[in-house]
């Protein structure tokens, strides 16, 4: 018979060690519960037979060649909030979504959640299998949920949260799709113009004769130049973006261009204002739902993307687990706004930290929102007077040269 090592948690809060002989591992983690014991690991403790445990961890079949992605979390939280709100427990809210739901992804999720909780892990631990689709701040919270019994308050939070986040994202999409296509469309006015227009058009000038004036001999020039090398300015710049971005991959590479972004004009505001953003929200999360401030504030760090905001954070909160203030650590840094500063020193005089981060985090959701709409309408502008500039002067440089051509005739 195998043999289980298990590492459990017992009614008193502390922490055993020990092994047990089981047929299954499904037979262990229900013998540990008649104990009353809370599992934290359970694994086979003989090497001569792997295959239980192998078998025991594995995906079911119908789900191994699934690939998941944390585009499956919202969606998922959003099904089994809906059942918990209707009083039916997790567990036979993860079956019946295994069996329900439509969608494959999503009902390969549940199934494999499934699997985990019919051998008798929680459902926080049963998330914690997943990391592909839920994170560890996803995990904690949910454990906090059930030690509190207040599950469906802390789904509902979550749900929230992870929807701020995706509109976000979409109001991001939204905002650059309209300079991305006003882009393309001036690239093909002018490739047009350069590619097809000026050739026919030099060698309609070349055969009527007389000297083309400097524009026209611009344009000729610039026409020559792109079909000679265009080729190889693609290739060049193609491989250029290449090497830079895998250059950007590595540590120091990430650290050096993080730099840099917050020195540029407009991209720098707009970090900054979306790590605040992104800050604000994550620990107002995290601290409405019982979550240390210690283990809350490390969550927080892990969220950041932004490699110089980031070891900004990670000081502020090595501070502040030291014992200083959160308003006062994150002052040191020197790279998060005064406004934010003032009213997270508030909130800690106030006792409410959390509510005073929601306040931040609509603030910034507004502020977002305004350069966003600004940066789009100065890139648009750019973009369109660049292309209308270029085809007045196609144009001058046509006209020009058909006059200069005309006044070559003699009548």
């Amino acid at each position: 018979m195998p043999r289980f090592a298990y590492t459990a948690r017992d009614q008193a809060g502390q922490t055993q060690r020990a092994s047990l002989d089981a047929p299954t591992r499904r037979d262990a983690m229900r013998v540990l519960a008649v104990r009353g014991l809370q599992v934290i690991d359970l694994a086979e403790a003989t090497a001569a037979n792997p295959r239980p445990t192998e078998a025991a961890a594995a995906p079911p079949r119908a789900t191994a060649n699934i690939k998941f992605s944390s585009r499956e979390r919202l969606p998922f939280l959003q099904a089994l909030a809906d059942l918990i709100a209707s009083g039916m427990p997790a567990g036979e809210a993860v079956r019946l979504l295994s069996q329900r739901l439509k969608e494959p992804r999503l009902r390969a999720v549940c199934a494999r959640l499934w699997e985990r909780l019919g051998e008798g892990l929680p459902l926080s631990r049963a998330l914690a299998t997943m990391t592909e689709v839920f994170d560890a701040q996803t995990v904690s919270l949910i454990a906090a949920g059930e030690a509190t019994g207040n599950l469906e308050e802390v789904l509902l939070r979550l749900i929230q949260h992870f929807t701020e986040q995706k509109e976000l994202r979409q109001k991001l999409t939204a905002a650059f799709a309209y300079p991305v296509f006003i882009c393309l469309v001036a690239i093909s006015v002018i490739l047009f113009f350069i590619f097809f227009l000026m050739p026919r058009l030099q060698t309609l000038l070349g055969s009527l004769g007389g000297k083309l004036p400097l524009p026209t001999q611009i344009l000729v020039g610039l026409s020559h130049f792109l079909i000679s090398y265009g080729l190889l300015v693609v290739i060049g710049g193609v491989l250029g973006s290449g090497m830079f971005w895998q250059w950007r991959r590595t540590a120091a590479g990430r650290a050096a261009t993080d730099a840099w972004l917050l020195r540029l004009p407009f991209a720098g505001p707009f970090v900054t204002s979306s790590t605040v953003l992104n800050f604000s929200q994550t620990l107002a999360v995290l601290l409405e739902n019982g979550v240390t401030t210690a283990e809350a504030l490390r969550m927080t760090e892990r969220t950041i993307t932004h490699q110089t905001l980031r070891k900004a954070f990670r000081a502020a909160t090595d501070r502040v687990l030291e014992g200083e203030k959160l308003s006062q650590a994150l002052a040191r840094t020197r790279c998060f706004p005064d406004l934010v500063l003032d009213r997270l020193a508030v909130g800690e005089s106030t006792g409410n930290l959390a509510p005073s981060l929601r306040d931040i985090a609509r603030t910034y959701q507004q502020e977002l929102a305004r350069r966003l709409q600004n940066f789009t309408t100065i890139i648009s502008s750019a973009v369109l007077l660049f292309a209308f500039s270029f085809v007045a002067f196609i144009a001058y440089a046509i006209v020009s040269a058909v006059f200069a051509v005309s006044a070559s005739f003699k009548f």
